[in-house]
C-alpha cells in the first residue's frame, strides 16, 4: 500500500489518524495543502497534544471541517509549544 503524500509542518509530521482524515476528504486535503508549513504544524500540534483519544478524535474531525470553512489555524490556540523562540529577550 503507497501512503498518499500529506505535507507536514516544520517540527510535526502528519500522524496517522489525521493523514487518514485528509485523504478520506479531497475538499479538507485541498485546504491542507493551501495553508502554510506553519499552519498546519500548529494543527499537528493541537491534535497531537490532547491527552483523551475521544478528544484527539474531536480535534481531528474538527480540522477537517474548520479547513473546509476556511479557518487557517486552530483558533484561541498559543501556538505549537515545541517551536524555539527566535530574536532576542
Amino acid at each position: 500500500m503507497t501512503k498518499k503524500a500529506i505535507s507536514a509542518g516544520p517540527v510535526h509530521s502528519v500522524p496517522a489518524d489525521l493523514r487518514k482524515a485528509l485523504i478520506s476528504d479531497p475538499a479538507a486535503r485541498a485546504k491542507w495543502e493551501d495553508i502554510t508549513p506553519l499552519a498546519r504544524n500548529e494543527w499537528i500540534c493541537w491534535v497531537t497534544y490532547v491527552k483523551k483519544p475521544e478528544t484527539r478524535r474531536d480535534h481531528v474531525e474538527q480540522v477537517r471541517t474548520r479547513l473546509k470553512e476556511g479557518q487557517r489555524r486552530p483558533c484561541c490556540w498559543p501556538g505549537c509549544p515545541h517551536r524555539q523562540k527566535t530574536g532576542t529577550p
